[in-house]
């Protein structure tokens, strides 16, 4: 699958620090390990609706990440994936009457374009769970020989052989990088228990082993889509044996960091963590990282709230892609936050601001705000003490009355598009 295009990085003169960032699972701030390649993955969309400030939040954080790591000499092997079969999708074009390919072309084709204008750099790997399925199954197929997976049986009508990945075998696996049901999350079993209902789970499932095994192969159902599963028979793979195959297939393990939203840490990281210990014997990555919530007006954004703000509505309402992304960057990325009307108004505000301060740029002034901008950023991607130093930069350049630069102003305006990736 094609990903999207991006601006070309300006290169920036010195080298800067890695960052220092949040471990979800260490649950305290480690450095990242200066590597000859870094590795990122970041966990997709399921393409069944238009990108939302949640979704953009959560990009646009990663893209930080990536910008690091680049501004500091190291290249990255980036994946990212787009769950383009499961079940919010065909209930979606169900719903509507629309052919469930159809639907997650569309989708997909609407997030690069989102993609392209808040100028997030694309993976080397953009790849759907649909094409993943001849990985997926030998995979399924060694777990349940292993007895790392099992078939349950039918029950209300369902058909028989759903594979499932089981949690207590996995887990037994042990040695002092074994992987752990809830080291990441750090949930207690009734919380895990309740979160994986509400995210995909089916705790109630008859015939499991354990109430929290995941889905590894769903058999066929009249009406949905299949894909030839060999021993496990038609049907499509579970959400999180997905993002694993993905991910070994391109990146290796541990690789540096596994990262998405704060609502992927259980069940769907724990869980991909766990099949890739099941399958490798080794961690899936090194550092997990995850992004806050975003609301509106200070209430959760949802579909069902029918209170979504999205990128390509604010796009086609003439809302500048800078400053959509200027305004998400007004907050840590692992806040959480809300959109508001007055968020974009300051945001449109410090853009003029800067672009102001350009046209005036004093000599001697750039280097002083590249090296505080690079200070903010490796202090757990700290986007808005960076925007802070920049605002102060852009009040001493309008009052100097200086001699202007052009010099300053080119890197300043490179510093601006390579670290923060916003286009002045």
């Amino acid at each position: 699958m094609k990903a999207w295009s991006a601006r070309p990085v300006p290169d920036l003169p010195g080298e800067a620090p890695l960052p220092v960032v949040q471990d979800t699972r260490l649950r305290r701030r480690v450095e990242l390990p200066r590597q000859e390649r870094a590795s990122l993955y970041v966990c997709g969309i399921t393409p069944y609706d238009a990108t939302h400030m949640g979704h953009a939040a959560t990009y646009v954080a990663f893209d930080l990440l990536h910008r690091a790591w680049l501004d500091a000499g190291t290249p990255v092997d980036y994946v990212q994936n787009v769950t383009d079969v499961d079940d919010p999708l065909l209930e979606r074009a169900d719903a509507t009457g629309v052919d469930w390919r159809d639907l997650a072309a569309e989708q997909t084709e609407l997030f690069r374009t989102d993609m392209t204008a808040l100028n997030v750099l694309p993976p080397q790997h953009y790849v759907g769970a649909t094409e993943a399925v001849d990985w997926i199954v030998p995979a399924v197929e060694g777990l349940v020989e292993r007895g790392l997976a099992y078939r349950v049986p039918g029950h209300d009508g369902e058909p028989e052989g759903d594979v499932y990945f089981d949690v207590e075998a996995a887990g037994a696996l042990g040695d002092d990088d074994a992987w752990v049901l809830g080291e990441l999350s750090h949930m207690t079993s009734e919380q895990m228990l309740s979160v994986f209902a509400e995210r995909g789970g089916d705790p109630e499932r008859p015939g499991k082993r354990h109430r929290l095994d995941p889905l590894l192969w769903r058999v066929e159902r009249p009406g949905e889509p299949a894909w030839d599963g060999a021993s496990l028979g038609p049907g499509r793979p579970g959400w999180h044996i997905e993002c694993s195959l993905i991910a070994l297939q391109y990146l290796p393990a541990p690789f540096t960091v596994q990262g998405g939203g704060s609502d992927l840490v259980f069940p769907h990281h724990e869980m991909g963590a766990g099949h890739c210990w099941a399958l490798t014997g080794k961690p899936m990555a090194q550092h997990f990282l995850h992004t806050g919530m975003v609301g509106l007006d200070g209430e959760k954004m949802s579909k069902s709230r029918g209170n979504l703000v999205l990128v390509s509505r604010l796009r086609t309402d003439g809302v500048e892609p800078a400053a959509i992304r200027t305004a998400i960057l007004a907050h840590r990325y692992s806040d959480e936050w809300s959109w508001t009307d007055l968020l974009l108004a300051g945001a449109v505000a410090r853009l003029d601001t800067w672009r102001r301060a350009l046209a005036v740029a004093p000599a001697g002034s750039a280097a002083p705000v590249l090296g505080a901008v690079r200070t903010a950023l490796a202090d757990d991607l700290d986007a808005p003490a960076a925007l802070a130093a920049l605002d102060d930069w852009a009040a001493a350049a309008l009052t100097a009355g200086a001699e202007p630069s052009a010099e300053d102003a080119r890197l300043v305006r490179d510093l601006v598009e390579a670290r923060l990736g916003v286009v002045l």
